[in-house]
């Protein structure tokens, strides 16, 4: 079997209302995906999403003639252009997918097999007055979900711990709480200082008391010393979502500097050296579960990857009605990927990724 095309099909579908992520200075009006099509001569076609893809046109030609199932070589390959040109991890998911179907099983099965299912926690984008975040999180603990997470700012430290403890007030101990501080990574052209140390501890402290699960990139992706700092006042700390490689994880590693590892299969460093690390961390007794705020393509990749080796004890999942759903989210595929009425998210009984288009879709919102 050999590759005969590497396609990409760029799709785009307006948001009526538009969606005010938090990190966003303006209201997202459109939300744009980009399927990778990994074509062989054989019939068999891998799909893969996640990022944009933008530039990969002129480096096709390192993989076409190739064999799809040589996972480790393409993985060199674009671990070189991760260096040079741009992050393509969504070609190595579409690779994934396509070894799947191959030996007739879902990928989590290829990376490991450790579980077929997940219990997930509801990942909140939008930020919400302390009264609305509770009743938002009263809903979704009657939807099932046993835990969420709140994004707060590092400028507005004190509206996001407001936000936290209506939560708590409101929900008890009923739901776990995890709080995203969003400091590992930063729009285009923003250049404002993130919150220091000093104003994090305190945060830390507090957050400690309302028996927060763990803090998310509380600082700097590259600030491992004050990582180890922080975590050594008793909260947990979690980060890596956005690594531009396994090195950079693996300093926290040996620093011990984190008890979360996140990063994502389709945006930091691909499926398989997710795995690697996943294996490791998860031999140190420390916790392994990625970021996933992509498409359903790209959280499916990442729930096979952590299926895959068991990690947890949540997988992320995007959601914060009405702004951000599912059926949001997951356009282009002929059913949106959600959680069962116990908060748990299965492994689809499909070969491969589990991703069934919407062709429909596919020629409704191509630009």
């Amino acid at each position: 079997m050999r590759i005969t095309a590497v396609r990409l099909r760029r799709l785009r579908i307006p948001l009526d209302p538009p969606f005010p992520a938090a990190w966003d200075p303006e209201p997202r009006h459109s939300f744009e995906a980009t399927l990778v099509l990994v074509e062989t001569d054989v019939g068999l076609v891998g799909v893969g999403s996640g990022d944009t893809m933008d530039g990969f046109e002129r480096w096709e030609h390192l993989f076409v003639g190739e064999d799809p199932l040589a996972i480790e070589r393409h993985v060199r390959v674009l671990e070189t252009l991760a260096f040079h040109a741009g992050r393509f991890w969504p070609l190595e998911a579409a690779l994934w997918d396509l070894a799947g179907k191959a030996e007739g099983v879902p990928a989590a099965r290829l990376l490991g097999g450790a579980a077929e299912r997940l219990p997930v926690y509801a990942s909140c984008g939008e930020l919400k007055r302390p009264e609305e975040r509770a009743e938002s999180a009263r809903a979704l603990r009657d939807e099932g979900f046993r835990a969420l997470k709140i994004r707060i700012e590092g400028d507005r430290l004190g509206e996001g711990l407001a936000a936290v403890r209506a939560v708590r007030e409101t929900l008890g101990s009923s739901m776990d709480v995890i709080v995203d501080l969003n400091q590992g990574w930063r729009m285009p052209g923003d250049v404002s200082e993130p919150a220091g140390l000093a104003d994090v501890r305190r945060l830390a402290d507090e957050l400690r008391e309302l028996d927060v699960l763990w803090l998310e990139e509380p600082l700097p992706r590259d600030d491992v010393r004050g990582y180890a700092t922080l975590r050594k006042t008793g909260i947990a700390v979690s980060g890596g979502e956005m690594a531009r490689e396994t090195a950079e994880l693996e300093r926290f590693l040996q620093a011990d500097a984190l008890d979360v590892y996140q990063p994502d299969a389709v945006l930091a460093v691909g499926l398989l050296r997710a795995r690697e690390l996943a294996q490791r961390v998860l031999g140190r007794g420390r916790r392994f579960t990625p970021h996933t705020w992509t498409n359903g393509i790209g959280l499916l990749a990442n729930l096979h990857v952590t299926a895959g080796v068991g990690g947890g004890p949540y997988l992320e999942f995007p959601y914060d009605p009405p702004g951000w759903t599912p059926e949001r989210r997951d356009f282009m595929l002929a059913d949106p990927v959600r959680p069962d009425a116990d908060g748990f998210l299965s492994v689809p009984d499909l070969p491969g990724l589990g991703v069934d288009l919407d062709q429909d879709a596919l020629r409704r919102y191509a630009p």
